[in-house]
């Protein structure tokens, strides 16, 4: 598959990278700063530009077959970039051949119980909690979407890290996953290969999942 992938030089996105590249994919990074990504590979191609920047990157996607955006508003601090990239994303890939979009979510509107979200909880860190609610506004961007792509949502554990690649997880919709001590993680290479997974078997099409151990 042709995959165009938006972040590819933060934590998430270098695992996302990887785990394509693995299997095989041929991957457009489209990046800001081509000095932060000194990957080589001969499936791999790197273009200079944003999401914003839609003329760096709408030509690829005339061949693409899906898009992964892994991206944060943390390094400008902006949060409205959150939903509003959502928003050009999903208007720029209508009426295109790359009409499958991965997104990167967050944790922090997943349920812990009927009408209570992660981020309601009191110990929820505040500095967190600007990303949480802008991508929460992101996620009500792709709900209210009346295009023709088929979205999805992939919300990682309330933890996710460094680790192994066990290629195991669960796929969850609205509510937290955690496992039997109650704990909620995934490692980036096993939330990488979930959001392979779903492109491959192109399943979950305009949900938001959740995967976890």
């Amino acid at each position: 598959m042709k995959v165009i992938l938006f972040g590819a030089t933060g934590h998430i996105g270098r695992g996302i990278l990887e785990e394509a590249l693995a299997r095989g994919h041929d991957v457009t990074a489209i990046v800001r700063d081509t000095g932060r990504l000194t990957q080589q590979h001969e499936r791999l191609q790197v273009v200079v530009g944003t999401v914003e920047q839609t003329a760096s990157w709408s030509a690829y996607a005339k061949h693409a077959d899906a898009v992964i955006a892994s991206l944060s508003a943390r390094r400008d601090g902006n949060m409205e970039d959150v939903p509003n990239t959502a928003q050009t994303l999903l208007q720029t890939l209508n009426g295109t051949h790359a009409k499958r979009l991965l997104w990167v979510g967050g944790a922090g509107s997943l349920e812990v119980a009927p009408g209570v979200k992660v981020i309601d909880n009191p110990h929820f860190p505040a500095a967190w909690k600007p990303e949480a609610l802008a991508q929460a506004r992101a996620l009500d961007v792709f709900r209210t979407s009346k295009t023709d792509v088929d979205w999805t949502y992939v919300s990682p554990a309330a933890l996710i890290e460094d680790g192994e690649r066990s290629g195991k997880y669960r796929v969850g919709g609205e509510q937290l996953l955690v496992d039997d001590k109650g704990v909620s993680r995934i490692t980036v290479p096993d939330y990488a290969a979930a959001v392979l997974d779903r492109v491959e078997k192109n399943d979950a099409l305009r949900q938001r999942i959740t995967v976890a151990y």
